[in-house]
C-alpha cells in the first residue's frame, strides 16, 4: 500500500509535468513501471495473461469516461465517416503495415498480420487526453474521438483470429464476424444505456454520490452483457457511455468528474503494469524493427487509410493531413500484444517488444508535435461558444429539481439579463453566486462570467428549462428568435 500510494502521487504530479512540457503522461507512467521492474527496484512480473485481463478492465473504464464526456451533437454528423475509418480504415492499415513488416523486417505472414492488427487501432486514452487540451474544429475532433472509440472491437477480433492455432478463417468469415459483433455491441450499449437513463431519471437516490457509481456500473454492465451475447463489449461500453453522458441525468458534472478520476486511475495502473511487464534489455534488440514498422504505419498506412476512407465525405486535405498525424497509439496496442504471448513458440515476445518500443518512440514524436501541426495547417483555433455546465438534483418531496448552472468564459450568457433568459413557467432563477457573495437576482440582474446560478424547476418543465439555458449559452439573448436549439420546447410559455 505504501508503494502503491507513492506511485499514484508521483503519477499525479507527472500530469502537471506533462502539461507543462508537452510530454505525454503515458510515457512517464511506463517509465515508472520500468523503474519498479527487474532492472529497477527488482519487482519481478511476467504474467501476460493477468496483464491482459487487467488491461481489458482498465480499457472498459477509459472507454466509459470517453463516452460519458463525448457530446452526441459533435459526433452525430461524423458518425458515418468515423465508422468507415474504424472498420475499412483498420483493414487497410492492417494490410499495409503487415506488408511492411513482412518485406522490410522479415516477419512471416502470420506474425506480420498480428503485428499489423495490433498497431492499427488508435488509442482511446491517448486521443481523448490530447484532444481535450487541443482546440480543433468540432467536426474534426468529433471524427477522431468517435474513431478511437469505435476501432478497438475490429482490431481485437483480428488479433484473436490471427493468434489462434490452426488455419485463419477466410476473409469474408472474418468480416462477417466483425459486422455481427459490432451490431450486437451497438444494440447492447443502446439498450443498457436507455434502461439506465430511464431508471436514474425516475429514481431519487438517497445520496448524490450514488449516481456516479450507478452510471459507471451501467457502462461495465454494457460491456459484460455485450460480451456474453457474443458481441463487442468495448463498443457496447462506449455507446452506453454516450447515451448516459448525453441524457439529462441528475448530478451530471459530478458523474463526469468521478468517471474522469477513475479513468486517470485506470491509465496510471495500466501503464505502470505494462512497464513492469517489459524487459529493457530485450527492447533494445528490436529497436530497429520497431522504427521501420512505425514509419510504415505512420507515414504510409495511416495516411492511405485516412485518404481512401474520407474520399466519399469530401474532407479537406488539411483535415486529412492532421487526422493522419493524429493516429496516436498508446496502451491498447501494448495490451493487444499480450494476446499472442499466451501462445508460446510464435516469437510472441518479440511482437510485444516491437510494439512497446513503437508506442514509446512515436508517442514521443507525435504527441508533442500535434499542436504545432494543427497550427501550421490552420486548424488550431475554435471560436465556438463554450457550453454551460448544468447539474440537476431531484427534489422528491417538492416534485421539482434544483438546477445548478455555471457560466464559463466564452459562454454567450455573459451580459444577458435574468429576464432575458425567458425560462418556461414553473422555472425561475432563485440565487446567483458571484465570487464570495450570493444574492437573489431580479429580472434586470446582468449575468457575468464565473457566475453560478441556482434554478428551481418543476418536473414538467425541467427539460425545457435546461434546453433553454443551453440555447442562451450558445446563442445569447436572441437564441429563441434566431432558431437556436431549445426554443421550440418553450412553446407559448415565454415570459
Amino acid at each position: 500500500m505504501l508503494l502503491g500510494s507513492l506511485v499514484l502521487l508521483v503519477a499525479v504530479a507527472a500530469v502537471r509535468l506533462s502539461s507543462r512540457t508537452g510530454l505525454p503522461s503515458l510515457l512517464i507512467y511506463l517509465g515508472l513501471g520500468i523503474a519498479l521492474g527487474e532492472n529497477g527496484l527488482g519487482i519481478s512480473f511476467d504474467d501476460a495473461e493477468l496483464t491482459q485481463v487487467l488491461g481489458y478492465a482498465a480499457l472498459v473504464v477509459i472507454l466509459s469516461e470517453g463516452g460519458l464526456s463525448t457530446k452526441w451533437r459533435d459526433i452525430r454528423p461524423v458518425a458515418s465517416s468515423a465508422a468507415v475509418l474504424a472498420t475499412v480504415g483498420v483493414c487497410i492499415s492492417v494490410a499495409v503495415t503487415a506488408a511492411g513488416a513482412h518485406y522490410l523486417v522479415g516477419l512471416d505472414w502470420r506474425l506480420a498480420l498480428i503485428m499489423g492488427s495490433v498497431v492499427s487501432s488508435t488509442d482511446a486514452a491517448a486521443v481523448f487526453s490530447v484532444l481535450r487540451r487541443l482546440p480543433l474544429p468540432r467536426r474534426l475532433a468529433g471524427t477522431l474521438e468517435a474513431e478511437s472509440g469505435f476501432n478497438d472491437p475490429p482490431v481485437v477480433i483480428l488479433v484473436v483470429a490471427f493468434s489462434m492455432a490452426g488455419p485463419v478463417d477466410s476473409w469474408y468469415v472474418l468480416l462477417g464476424n466483425i459486422a455481427l459483433q459490432l451490431a450486437i455491441g451497438l444494440v447492447a450499449g443502446i439498450v443498457v444505456g436507455k434502461i439506465g437513463e430511464y431508471g436514474l431519471r425516475h429514481v431519487a437516490l438517497p445520496a448524490s454520490g450514488l449516481y456516479p457509481i450507478a452510471v459507471l456500473a451501467l457502462c461495465v454492465l454494457a460491456y459484460a452483457g455485450g460480451t456474453l451475447a457474443q458481441g463487442s463489449g468495448f463498443l457496447a461500453t462506449y455507446i452506453c457511455g454516450i447515451v448516459l453522458g448525453n441524457a439529462r441525468l441528475p448530478h451530471r458534472p459530478a458523474t463526469r468528474g468521478f468517471a474522469d478520476g477513475m479513468a486517470w486511475m485506470a491509465q496510471i495502473g495500466l501503464f505502470v503494469l505494462l512497464g513492469l511487464l517489459a524487459t529493457p534489455a530485450e527492447l533494445l534488440d528490436d529497436f530497429g524493427a520497431a522504427l521501420v514498422i512505425g514509419l510504415v504505419l505512420t507515414l504510409v498506412a495511416r495516411p492511405v487509410s485516412v485518404v481512401l476512407c474520407t474520399l466519399p465525405f469530401r474532407l479537406p486535405w488539411r483535415a486529412q493531413a492532421l487526422m493522419s498525424w493524429a493516429g496516436l497509439r498508446g496502451a491498447v496496442p501494448i495490451i493487444l500484444a499480450t494476446i499472442p504471448m499466451s501462445s508460446p513458440g510464435r516469437d510472441s515476445d518479440r511482437i510485444f517488444n516491437i510494439v512497446f518500443v513503437l508506442v514509446v518512440v512515436f508517442t514521443l514524436i507525435q504527441g508533442p508535435t500535434l499542436p504545432w501541426a494543427a497550427r501550421k495547417l490552420g486548424l488550431g483555433g475554435n471560436e465556438e461558444a463554450m457550453d454551460l455546465e448544468i447539474e440537476s438534483a431531484p427534489l422528491e418531496r417538492l416534485r421539482g429539481h434544483l438546477i445548478s448552472v455555471g457560466i464559463p468564459r466564452g459562454s454567450r450568457m455573459h451580459n444577458v439579463e435574468v429576464g432575458e433568459l425567458r425560462l418556461p413557467k414553473g422555472a425561475a432563477v432563485t440565487l446567483v453566486v458571484r465570487g464570495d457573495s450570493s444574492f437573489v437576482p431580479g429580472p434586470t440582474t446582468v449575468l457575468r462570467y464565473g457566475d453560478e446560478l441556482l434554478v428551481i424547476a418543476t418536473d414538467e418543465v425541467r427539460e425545457a428549462a435546461e434546453r433553454r439555458l443551453m440555447a442562451v449559452g450558445r446563442g445569447g439573448k436572441l437564441a429563441g428568435w434566431l432558431g437556436s436549439a431549445g426554443s421550440t420546447a418553450l412553446g407559448g410559455s415565454r415570459r
